[in-house]
């Protein structure tokens, strides 16, 4: 092959002995550029051109055997076009082509070489094409989308629309991007609506659980052996002897509480040790007492007492009594409208969940604020271990009496030192409102969280504190500043009111988020001692995830009666 180029640099002609053709001249236009440029560009592509061709048959070995685009044209005419492949045989025209390359490279054809030329001048328009493309879709972006434009309702109708209207690309591009801002607008009303369901759903009290406590308070009016006095009067003195554990419960919930006390009971190398202190409201006491009272988890002690029975709880007493029914804007803040007021454009779905959680009414309720009370409702007690209604203990318990608190108060599980960004990530900046004044001064918000649920008190210690004054005046500070300081319940001012009085303890004890998160690890919960339904998805309700609630609903009796005749968890 040869190429020969005229002087005026207006033509080159490329002759080859090659049966197809014996050369073939090329006039070039007029050039809008100098010869010299002109000269020294095809000399270079003429030095590249091995390389691309080289580039080209890699590509072909690589398997690539059936293509229908130009792309391919070259990988797949050139070998045809040199008589060395038969179309039954393309795997060993690949390998023969590549080996027989070498050396007959300054004797390949030049129609193949004006293949190669084709495909890089197409490659070339594609690109240019791309380019082009980015640039429309760049105007669209920021281009007003215009009132009353017509769209599509799915993905087919637009390629309808565009193949019957003759759209170009850029009315294309506007037409794709008001679709996408469309239906993002209409899954981000779907997430919010579907985490106000979740919140009512959360916050509302299933049909079994209902009909539970009616049936048994029914029970405890006209059965006296439901009305028994729990413990027997032989066992009273129990009550107040620290040889024995001491857990403390308190719930309106007669059927988680009944999960926690069988779970503890089930689990423990020592159940005739046990006594459970189980606290409830006023209108719950009378089911509470007919479940316990029929339902014996002897050899442990179970005592069920509610909030009007203990004297000391009184409002002069207890501030947050008073708080709640006479601050103007506390109850509607907990259970009036919560779209209202808020600004959803602004506003993520993981912040409006969080801000749901921090408005439920079991937040106002006295059961929720007892513990801090435990020292003078309990005042014969050393030490106690405090339980929330969504646990399961699935262990040996009594070894946290020997636990040295090193002279603290509180020995709770440390919620920092996980990588779980919804529970076990927790640092008082999760909590509180650092933009306040009072909040700023007094608080560090990298400082470690930890976890209610599950938690050693020692009262003794706890007596010659001030937790309990320091509790109430941070609360009354946040009523008085309309709930700017902090939103969720009652951990916050607990946050503050034990600073300093915490001991960590292993976190083997306390495994917590199986409300929140569905992805919790099975192993893990096998594993940990007591585990804790924290979040909205409680394993009582119909939103609880179907894979952790057997960790829950082993511990019910199913062939009781009033489990039975209730449908609990059909």
């Amino acid at each position: 092959m040869q190429l020969h180029i005229s002087p005026s640099m207006r033509s080159l002609t490329i002759s080859s002995s090659n049966e197809f053709f014996d050369s073939m001249k090329i006039k070039v236009a007029p050039p809008l550029i100098s010869y010299r440029t002109l000269f020294h560009t095809i000399l270079i592509l003429a030095f590249l051109l091995p390389f691309v061709f080289i580039l080209t048959a890699l590509v072909t070995l690589e398997g690539v055997n059936k293509c229908s685009s130009i792309d391919c044209l070259g990988r797949r005419l050139g070998p045809r076009l040199l008589g060395r492949v038969d179309d039954s045989e393309v795997s060993e025209i690949d390998s023969f082509f590549f080996s027989d390359f070498l050396t007959s490279y300054y004797k390949m054809d030049s129609l193949f070489i004006v293949l190669l030329l084709i495909r890089i001048i197409f490659l070339l328009l594609q690109q240019r094409l791309v380019r082009d493309f980015y640039k429309i879709l760049n105007e669209v972006s920021t281009q007003e989308i215009p009132d009353g434009l017509k769209l599509p309702n799915s993905f087919r109708q637009l390629v309808s629309d565009m193949k019957n209207n003759h759209y170009d690309a850029k009315t294309f591009s506007l037409v794709l991007r008001a679709m996408i801002e469309k239906f993002e607008r209409d899954m981000r009303e779907s997430k919010f609506a579907e985490l106000m369901n979740k919140h009512f759903a959360a916050s509302s009290i299933p049909k079994g659980i209902h009909c539970l406590s009616l049936r048994l308070t029914d029970e405890y009016s006209s059965n006296a052996h439901a009305r028994r006095q729990l413990p027997s009067p032989e066992r009273l003195p129990v009550l107040s002897d620290n040889a024995y554990h001491h857990f403390v419960l308190a719930t309106d919930n007669i059927l988680a509480a009944s999960v926690v006390v069988s779970s503890a009971v089930q689990s423990s190398s020592k159940p005739e040790k046990i006594v459970f202190h189980v606290i409830t409201d006023k209108k719950t006491y009378a089911g509470m007492h007919s479940w316990f009272a029929l339902n014996s988890v002897a050899p442990a002690i179970v005592e069920v007492k509610s909030v009007h029975q203990f004297d000391w709880l009184t409002r002069e007493n207890v501030p947050v009594l008073e708080a709640v029914e006479t601050h103007h804007g506390i109850r509607n803040y907990y259970h009036g409208n919560h779209i209202a007021g808020a600004n959803l454009s602004e506003t993520t779905p993981r912040k409006f969940a969080s801000k749901l959680q921090s408005r439920s009414p079991k937040y106002i309720s006295l059961l929720n604020h007892l513990r801090i009370y435990l020292p003078e409702l309990f005042p014969n007690l050393d030490k106690v271990v405090f339980l929330d209604d969504d646990i399961v203990i699935q262990r040996d318990l009594s070894p946290l009496w020997d636990i040295d608190l090193h002279g603290k108060v509180n020995g709770a599980v440390e919620t920092c030192r996980g990588e779980d960004e919804w529970v076990m990530s927790k640092r008082l900046r999760n909590y509180f409102n650092f933009s306040h004044p009072l909040i700023a001064k007094h608080l560090d918000p990298e400082e470690c969280a930890w976890a209610y649920g599950m938690n050693i008190f020692d009262l003794r210690t706890w007596r010659k504190t001030d937790i309990r004054e320091t509790y109430h005046s941070w609360l009354k500070a946040n009523l008085k500043s309309n709930l700017t300081m902090w939103k969720l319940g009652t951990l916050p001012p607990a946050l503050i009111a034990f600073k300093g009085h915490v001991q960590a303890i292993d976190s083997s004890w306390h495994m917590l988020g199986l409300g929140y998160q569905s992805n919790t690890n099975i192993e893990n919960v096998k594993k940990a001692a007591v585990i804790h339904y924290n979040g909205q998805s409680k394993p009582w309700l119909e939103i609880g995830f179907e894979h952790l609630r057997p960790f829950w609903t082993k511990y019910l009796n199913y062939s009781n009666d009033f489990i039975r005749s209730c449908h609990i968890l059909e």
